[in-house]
């Protein structure tokens, strides 16, 4: 499955959102707990040297040293520092090396930024403390290493991080795996829409047995194609029902003109009116028979009698049919077969009618002493290739999407040259039924250049 395919899922879409959110959720809630807890660290650390300190401040000048240095004996974890400095700020007793830069001595508990010397250790150490001046003018230091709170905020650090990566992580992988689902489903309900746009309304969208969002508008559709199904069939009965309640009257009509004709042998203006007459009623019925043609073909029920046809034989065919239409017309008639053409998927005699058709409209538009070029070869694009080119007036760009329609008769072609405006409709016909393509392509030499792309019988 292509990453480009699950980047347009909305779970995946929705999955960098819902990370940025949790993340700023986590951050915040980790940020507070670790503001809490270092809040109510710091307070007890705190409360232990007011403490101290008010015991060390009240007992005798001559037992001073000897309770400090039992309360340091106490410190096994070695977090409590003490010193006692004379006025000038000379080390008398106590584990501090030096007097620290920067103390307030105000009795409040305060963040020595600077650090605390230990004695014995060269590197300062993070830690709380406060300083008092005694009644003799020394100054009695007491601090605390903040190691336990540091500690336990590089815990929580780690967890926050552990806990972002256990579980954005795992959150991505899941969300690329849970969008695989609907991309599978929408490309099921894609497979399944592609015979209803080749006109098979019959067929349905699959709906599982979730009954989720993608059910419910699969459900909608359905609804709406099988509405859309009945409205086209009526349309479609109307339509072939008054083509046949038409083409009875006429034929009827047909015979007794013709019936007239010949008992009015000797009346001239009357036969050449019949004459016109039963040339129009052929008109006419010819038409009818087109367009009932072209709601045959338009059904694609006719998918079902597809085989493998060998267009070889089929260029073949329309070479002995049209060669001598053209000769008649003075028209050279060229032909291009290449070799090695796979086989395609279709039915034989519509597309012989689909390739004679294109072939008889050039040969219809092609001026006396032109030239018409009917060439078969196999592109690696699209296939095996059909290419009808003619020297006539060719198709107007503008008209190029319209001239396929029914009854669609082209204003830069021949006026004089008669037609119902079908054929190139039935030819548009038998492409849709195959799923092929038909193009009308820019000729240098200025006439029309019809091309008929089919895919080879493994592709189809």
């Amino acid at each position: 499955m292509k990453l480009a395919e699950l980047s347009r899922v909305s779970t995946v879409r929705l999955l960098p959102i819902y990370g940025l959110l949790f993340i700023l959720w986590s951050v915040l809630l980790v940020g507070w707990v670790q503001y809490d807890t270092k809040r109510y660290l710091s307070g007890v650390v705190d409360e232990i040297l007011r403490q101290r300190m008010h015991y060390l401040n009240h007992i005798d000048r001559q037992r001073l040293p000897e309770a400090m240095a039992q309360t340091v004996a106490l410190d096994l974890q070695g977090v409590m520092l003490y010193g006692l400095f004379d006025q000038q700020g000379r080390k008398l007793v106590g584990n501090i090396e030096q007097m620290p830069g920067g103390v307030s001595l105000d009795g409040v508990v305060h963040f020595l930024p600077g650090g605390v010397r230990k004695e014995g250790d060269q590197r300062p150490i993070r830690s709380r403390g406060l300083a008092t001046r005694l009644d003799t003018g020394e100054v009695l230091i007491l601090a605390r290493a903040t190691s336990v709170v540091d500690e336990v905020n590089a815990i929580i650090y780690r967890s926050l991080l552990w806990g972002l990566s256990l579980t954005v992580i795992p959150g991505l992988i899941g969300g690329l795996w849970l969008a695989r689902g609907p991309l599978r489903r929408i490309r099921a309900l894609e497979s399944a829409a592609q015979p209803i746009m080749r006109g098979d309304l019959h067929q349905r969208l699959p709906i599982s047995e979730r009954r989720d969002e993608l059910d419910m508008l699969a459900g909608i559709v359905n609804s709406m194609l099988q509405e859309i199904e009945r409205l086209m069939s009526e349309v479609k009965g109307v339509c072939d029902s008054i083509a046949h309640d038409l083409r009875t009257p006429l034929t009827r009509l047909r015979t007794q003109l013709h019936r007239m004709h010949r008992e009015a042998a000797d009346e001239t203006a009357h036969r050449a009116v019949l004459e016109h007459a039963i040339s129009d009623v052929d008109s006419l019925l010819d038409r009818f028979r087109a367009l009932l043609r072209i709601s045959e073909l338009e059904d694609m029920h006719r998918r079902a009698g597809f085989t493998d046809v060998n267009l070889v034989k089929t260029i073949d065919h329309v070479r002995e049919i049209y060669t001598p239409l053209a000769e008649d017309k003075h028209i050279t008639f060229s032909f291009e077969v290449a070799h090695d053409i796979p086989l395609v998927r279709g039915d034989p005699h519509l597309l012989l009618e689909a390739v004679s058709n294109i072939v008889d409209n050039a040969i219809k538009f092609t001026p006396t002493g032109g030239s018409i070029h009917l060439r078969l070869t196999q592109d690696a694009a699209e296939g095996v290739r059909i290419d009808v080119i003619d020297s006539g007036p060719g198709i107007c760009t503008t008209e190029r999407d319209v001239v396929l329609q029914r009854f669609y008769r082209g204003t830069c072609t021949s006026k004089d040259v008669s037609g119902s405006g079908l054929g190139l409709s039935i030819v548009a016909a038998i492409v849709k039924l195959h799923g092929f393509k038909l193009q009308i392509i820019d000729n240098p030499s200025g006439g029309a250049w019809f091309s008929l792309s089919c895919g080879p019988a493994a592709a189809a």
